[in-house]
């Protein structure tokens, strides 16, 4: 499976080396994608079979609940953090944390436009309007939108870690 759009589009915008982090991984796609561009990539995900298979690969894979109470990430850590098609609330300020000094956060998922449109329906799962750019005020916005594109309704978006 390909990288998510939005990723590959904003690749000018991501630091060429470094560290970075595939959160909920899933088969790993993005982190496929960032090592094969010369990144040292860390991929999350909590299922076993998921990590065993990107382990095999070579990647620093770890099963890891990111919805555990008490969820840490090192701090100052990585280049660059990718999220796609995850959404849990509480990780917001670990992933800000996890951002090294001018890294980017790249953030993809749905909006509650989706539940019109199909799965998922959940509000758990579902950016409210505008809500992804309040809660990563504290950096500094490269791109975002928020759209329905392609039957699925998202917020996007690229943001720096300055100072």
């Amino acid at each position: 499976m390909d990288p998510a759009a939005w990723l590959v589009d904003n690749e000018g915008l991501l630091p060429r080396a470094g560290r970075a982090l595939d959160v909920a991984c899933g088969a790993g796609r993005h982190a496929l994608w960032l090592a094969a561009r010369g990144l040292a990539v860390t991929a999350l995900d909590r299922d076993p079979a998921r990590i065993a298979a990107l382990q095999a690969l070579g990647i620093d894979a770890r099963v890891a609940d990111l919805e555990a109470p008490g969820v840490t990430l090192p701090q100052d850590a990585f280049d660059v953090v990718v999220v796609v098609n995850y959404l849990h609330r509480p990780l917001f300020p670990t992933l800000v944390g996890a951002l090294a000094r001018g890294g980017c956060l790249v953030y993809e998922t749905f909006t509650t436009e989706q539940a019109r449109l199909g799965r998922p329906t959940n509000p758990d799962f579902l950016l409210e309007p505008g809500e992804l750019l309040r809660r990563l005020a504290c950096l500094t916005v490269l791109r975002e939108r928020e759209r329905v594109d392609g039957g699925r309704a998202v917020a996007s978006i690229v943001a720096r870690r300055d100072g």
